[in-house]
């Protein structure tokens, strides 16, 4: 596995969580606040732009798909517990 990889795996795993049930704060939905602080975060680990889009294409679009599989995820949770 490669540095990028295991970053990004490491990164969406302690960061991209799906939005608060109820109305309460919680995680931002955020898909350009998301790109920009994966690619900072990145970089502090001297992990290019260039080299997430070779792991992932298209940054934001892969923000955008996790957030989508997290909140999918958890309304599902939650139809199961609420019937």
């Amino acid at each position: 596995m490669s540095k990028a990889r295991e970053f990004i795996d490491f990164w969406v795993e302690n960061s991209v969580h799906p939005a608060e049930q109820f109305r309460a704060p919680g995680a931002s939905q955020d898909e350009a606040e998301l790109t920009s602080r994966l690619v900072a975060s990145a970089k502090e680990q001297d992990i290019s732009e260039t080299d997430l889009q070779a792991e992932i294409g298209e940054v934001r679009s892969y923000v955008r798909d996790k957030l989508s599989e997290a909140n999918q995820a958890e309304s599902a949770r939650l139809g199961r517990r609420v019937n």
